[in-house]
């Protein structure tokens, strides 16, 4: 029933834009989708399962969203810029994606995901979303990785992908940092530009 889960998973997103994770009601996320709460229940379980996987589709989200920026351009330090900015655009535009990034959890938000703790529910793992969320460093390696299998060309020596390695992680890092404190002039693609040269990728 995916219809009824994106629809589910929808609903659940409008909610918490407007109020807490903890005075959101099943009931309520089920009628704004237009299902039962049965229906609900079926898919997710409880409500931790439907905060779960919200957080889920979110972290899903910005990986999508990473994979976009990265093939958006030719240019490396075009890449890599186009990268941070949607790490900040995407940071600053929904808290979860910001609490995945930064590590910072507020009230207003669902708790991620405790490791190893298992679940009794009889709902699927595979829709429960069930399993820890990468930590912030888990997700800046995540990234940073993805940059570097685009970036680097066949055959290229180690010494040149460990540099390489390193100014994804810089250009991703400048991008978080600009969640904190907005960029300047140019925004966040300008600051990655002004900090990469050229001889770095």
């Amino acid at each position: 029933m995916p219809a009824a889960r994106e629809s589910l998973l929808d609903a659940a997103g409008r909610a918490l834009a407007l109020r807490p994770w903890s005075t959101v009601r099943m009931v309520d996320v089920a009628a704004a989708a237009g299902v039962s709460r049965q229906t609900l229940y079926n898919e997710f379980g409880s409500k931790d399962g439907l905060a779960r996987a919200l957080i889920r589709r979110e972290a899903d989200g910005y990986l999508a969203g990473v994979e976009r920026a990265l093939a958006t351009h030719t240019d490396p330090r075009d890449r890599l810029a186009a990268t941070a900015e949607w790490t900040a655009t995407a940071a600053r535009g929904n808290a979860l994606v910001r609490a995945m990034l930064t590590g910072v959890w507020t009230e207003r938000l669902p708790a991620p995901a405790r490791p190893g703790v298992p679940s009794a529910s009889t709902v699927p793992a595979q829709r429960r979303a069930d399993g820890p969320l990468p930590a912030p460093g888990d997700f800046l390696r995540i990234v940073r990785d993805r940059a570097v299998a685009v970036l680097t060309a066949p055959g290229t020596p180690a010494a040149d992908t460990a540099k390489l390695a390193f100014a994804c992680e810089l250009a991703l890092r400048l991008g978080l940092s600009c969640v904190a404190a907005p960029a300047g002039e140019g925004g966040t693609a300008a600051l990655v530009h002004h900090a990469l040269h050229p001889q770095q990728l």
